[in-house]
């Protein structure tokens, strides 16, 4: 029977194929009896594994159950979300792997909504401006829109992780995408707040120095109690899994949530800004 070799360097299509044949094989197993375990057909699987069908995400998450790799850093579904999402920032889509599977995310935020609170609107705004100056193509924009609905998908599972976010006060003064898009985003926020697994608090510009996050960052605690760190700059996000250099991040997110105003006076500035924004 002749096997077709698939080059791992060639791709990341063939690079998954290569992985998904090399485990498979590791096992002893027949395409027939990785079907049965994933349950998805032979012929399916025969086709990614020599790069002629694409995976899908199920078929991503599927693999990661049969063979034991959901809990590790290179996960089928990393490579899913890789191979999909090319124009991501390096380290993003192993973050969001595990921000899937958190069951706390703080986040923190300057100058622009955090993702999981988006709505498409805002986001595509966000993304269609990034194509017109070049940074990304049209097509990518697209895929970053549809890859962050995803993303907030898997917060709305049945057992929903419990989400703070502390927002710089320009993330709900700077205006993105015209009145209405921006009114509706201020209006999702307000929902957000009313959630029972939610926490939302609005860091003002009065806080000026004592403000201790300049960029993003995001913390995530797992199941098993253990935080990781997220954070970027204008070309690369680094996951950070290291306590040494993780807890001095969670001491300063508990500083800002001190510093910041309560959730009830975080909703009424975000109201009195969407009246301005009428």
């Amino acid at each position: 029977m002749n096997i077709k070799e698939l080059d791992p360097e060639s791709s990341a299509q063939a690079a998954f194929g290569a992985r998904l044949r090399r485990e498979r094989l590791a096992r002893g197993w027949k395409q027939e009896d990785l079907s049965a375990r994933m349950g998805i057909s032979s012929g399916h699987i025969s086709g990614v594994e020599t790069a002629r069908k694409m995976p899908s995400l199920r078929f991503a998450k599927a693999a990661d159950v049969v063979f034991g790799t959901t809990d590790q850093v290179a996960t089928f579904e990393r490579e899913w979300h890789e191979m999909q999402h090319g124009s991501l920032l390096e380290g993003f889509p192993e973050y969001v792997g595990y921000e899937g599977r958190a069951s706390e995310i703080r986040l923190f935020e300057s100058g622009v909504i955090p993702g999981p609170l988006q709505t498409r609107e805002y986001a595509s705004a966000l993304a269609d401006s990034a194509a017109r100056r070049g940074e990304i193509t049209p097509e990518q924009a697209s895929e970053q829109v549809d890859f962050l609905i995803e993303r907030q998908a898997a917060l709305t599972r049945s057992s929903p992780p419990l989400i703070i976010a502390v927002l710089d006060e320009s993330c709900i003064r700077r205006p993105v995408g015209g009145p209405e898009v921006m009114g509706a985003q201020l209006e999702r926020l307000v929902e957000f707040a009313g959630l029972p697994n939610s926490g939302l608090q609005i860091a003002p510009f009065s806080m000026g120095e004592q403000q201790p996050f300049i960029r993003l960052v995001h913390l995530l605690t797992m199941s098993d109690r253990s935080v990781m760190s997220y954070v970027e700059s204008q070309t690369h996000g680094h996951l950070d899994r290291e306590m040494p250099s993780v807890l001095p991040l969670v001491r300063s997110y508990h500083q800002l949530q001190i510093e910041a105003v309560s959730q009830a006076e975080s909703v009424a500035m975000i109201q009195q800004a969407r009246k301005g924004n009428l």
